[in-house]
């Protein structure tokens, strides 16, 4: 049994840390550190909460901590746990800055530890069938990948870190880019360079709240955007290849679902957990064939939290790793570089 101590009961840890983590055989959510209020308590009477790291960290037979509270918090919480002989996850974004990153991976190596960021988003139905139809060829040479997170909310929340411009890696480029990025990453590599342009469609923001990525690589473009005013939402995916497209509509449900009353707690989420219904399927074209609906694979984030723990009780190979998530933050300080300086920039730029 690997006992998890989540780190922060905020939006990340209420609804996509803890539910997934007691979604796991194997797994149990020991302890939870809320600093102040009692949600933790009044969610999970029977979950342990701690006030301080020291007395979560007083629990030996905790063997995994899980950090998900605000970005400039990530490299203390992770820090201390790594040093206290604790496997780590982090919620995205890693850290602010690559030196963190790579001092965390580093520690962790010394001390013979698992870090390791989450990526929940590879666990998408929608990813799992775009990587499934690439890696078979079904489109032939991809020429170019757009994906996208469109919302619509008109008013800014002041005083949500997430939005304040004197935070810490705050702005919805550091919110969404890391899983955007990571998904370009997975799908085709380190590109050639990095154009990108962070930016406010509202007038109440003080920090960016939309972004356009364009991942240049020797054959295909990928196009990376999120925007806040998008009623109409675009397409979440599509791509153009040499022999076809592929266009999908419509975000993966489980979030909907973590978000809401709704939200699973145990093991039994129920058989059609993560399937989407025909008629939100996307549509494949392939050259000189008629347009075809396919099957969205299921998406399920729990297979994180699986691999973790295999990693941890089977020396599995882990799915996100610590190599994976320098790139991707490496990706994501590029991305912001190329923003602030109105510049395309390469990959092997210096970074921070």
């Amino acid at each position: 049994m690997v006992r998890v101590g989540l780190i922060g009961f905020g939006l990340a840890g209420q609804a996509f840390h803890a539910p997934v983590i007691r979604g796991i055989s194997g797994m149990e959510l020991a302890c939870i550190l809320e600093r102040h209020t009692d949600n933790a308590k009044n969610r999970y009477p029977e979950v342990r909460v701690a006030r301080t790291l020291d007395e979560m960290l007083s629990d030996e037979s905790i063997s995994l901590c899980v950090v998900a509270t605000p970005n400039d918090s990530h490299f203390s919480y992770a820090k201390a746990c790594l040093e206290a002989g604790r496997h780590v996850v982090v919620d995205k974004p890693f850290t602010p800055t690559m030196k963190e990153a790579q001092q965390l991976v580093a520690l962790a190596a010394s001390r013979g530890r698992i870090i390791t960021v989450y990526q929940d988003r590879r666990w998408d139905g929608v990813f799992l069938t775009v990587k499934k139809l690439v890696s078979s060829g079904a489109l032939g040479a991809v020429a170019e990948y757009e994906s996208r997170f469109d919302r619509f909310r008109l008013d800014a929340k002041p005083n949500a870190w997430r939005e304040r411009s004197n935070f810490p890696a705050a702005g919805v480029l550091w919110d969404l880019g890391p899983h955007l990025l990571d998904g370009a990453l997975v799908l085709f590599g380190e590109p050639e360079t990095i154009d990108a342009t962070a930016f406010c469609q509202r007038a109440t923001s003080t920090i960016d709240d939309a972004f356009d990525v364009f991942m240049q690589y020797p054959r295909p473009r990928a196009s990376l955007r999120a925007r806040i005013i998008a009623y109409a939402p675009g397409p979440h995916v599509l791509l153009h290849g040499t022999e076809g497209s592929f266009i999908k509509y419509g975000m993966d449900p489980q979030e909907e679902i973590l978000r809401s009353p709704k939200c699973p707690d145990g093991l039994d989420w129920g058989a059609d957990w993560g399937l989407e219904p025909e008629q939100r399927w996307g549509t494949l074209t392939r050259v000189n064939e008629p347009p075809r609906k396919i099957k969205t694979q299921r998406g399920d984030y729990r297979g994180f939290y699986a691999n973790v723990r295999d990693a941890i009780e089977k020396n599995a190979p882990l799915d996100v790793t610590p190599e994976q998530a320098l790139r991707t933050m490496r990706a994501l300080l590029l991305a912001h570089k190329s923003s602030r300086e109105a510049r395309v920039v390469r990959w092997d730029e210096p970074v921070d």
